[in-house]
C-alpha cells in the first residue's frame, strides 16, 4: 500500500519538478497535519524554485489541511473526492479555501 511519505517525497515532488509553472502559478505554503497510522507533518511550498516538499512544519502556511493519512492516501489516489471528503469532516482546512482548490493541480 502506498504512504503519505510516498505521494509527497514521489508523486508530488516529482509532478511539482516536472512542472516547475504549476508552482510558480499557485505561489503558496501549505500545511498538511496527517494523523493515525503513517501519519506526520508535511508542508509544500510554492513560494521556492526547488525542493518544495519537507517533512515537517512551515511558518504561517496560507492553508493548513488536517487529515488521517489513509484518507489523503485515498484523496491523492482518487478514491477520494475532496469536496465529499471536505463535508463529511474528513478533511479539515484552516485558511485560505481557493489556494486548497489548486492543490488538485499539483495532485493531477
Amino acid at each position: 500500500m502506498t504512504t503519505a511519505k510516498e505521494i509527497f517525497e514521489d508523486k508530488i515532488a516529482n509532478r511539482l519538478k516536472a512542472n516547475p509553472d504549476v508552482a510558480e502559478k499557485i505561489n503558496a505554503t501549505y500545511q498538511f497535519d496527517l494523523t493515525g497510522d503513517d501519519g506526520g507533518k508535511w508542508a509544500i511550498d510554492l513560494t521556492k524554485k526547488e525542493n518544495h516538499v519537507s517533512e515537517g512544519t512551515i511558518e504561517n502556511p496560507k492553508v493548513t489541511i488536517t487529515m488521517t493519512a489513509k484518507d489523503f492516501v485515498d484523496l491523492a489516489e482518487k478514491r477520494l473526492n475532496g469536496q465529499m471528503a471536505f463535508m463529511q469532516g474528513k478533511l479539515k482546512l484552516k485558511g485560505d479555501m481557493s489556494l486548497a482548490l489548486k492543490l488538485q493541480q499539483i495532485f493531477g
